[in-house]
């Protein structure tokens, strides 16, 4: 059995690409599986954004290989956890489930490191290539932490 764990962004390019790749490092594949999605469709088939794949790649984890898809509503069905990088990612997603278990596997990520704060990930899509650090860094230690909580909790 593999648990099932999807990053969600608006384009599927830059934020969730780059927590697809750090939240898998940190898991064992055999029972875990990580992918990512974006709530629009405009990047559907491409490869992450150059930015985020020379963020990446500095530390050491390979995302280029990833392409963009659209969150869909079979999602809920076949992950078990959903984070998502932004209130209005986790908005457009919510909209989506149509039960409250589906809309419970729903989670903003930074919540990992701030309960309950619902702090945003920022996009730097439209800032230069030095806002992808900071959001690496952030992603990293949200990673670390539910990497943590889902190898303790499925031992």
């Amino acid at each position: 059995m593999s648990i099932k764990i999807l990053m969600v962004c608006l384009g599927n390019i830059c934020r969730s690409p780059l927590a697809e790749g750090i939240l898998a490092s940190k898991l064992p594949q055999k029972k875990f599986s990580v992918d990512s999605a974006g709530t629009g469709p405009w990047h559907i088939g491409h490869s992450p954004d150059e930015r985020s794949i020379a963020t990446a790649k500095k530390n050491g984890i390979h995302i280029s290989n990833q392409k963009g898809r659209q969150f869909a509503t079979t999602d809920f069905d076949t992950f078990d956890y959903i984070y998502v990088m932004d209130k209005s990612n986790f908005e457009d997603v919510i909209q989506l489930a149509k039960t409250s278990e589906q809309k419970k596997k729903v989670q903003l990520i930074l919540n990992e490191l701030f309960p309950n704060e619902n702090v945003d990930v920022p996009d730097p899509y439209y800032g230069s290539s030095d806002g992808f650090d900071p959001v690496y860094k952030m992603l990293d230690e949200a990673c670390d932490i539910i990497a943590q909580k889902l190898i303790e909790k499925y031992r």
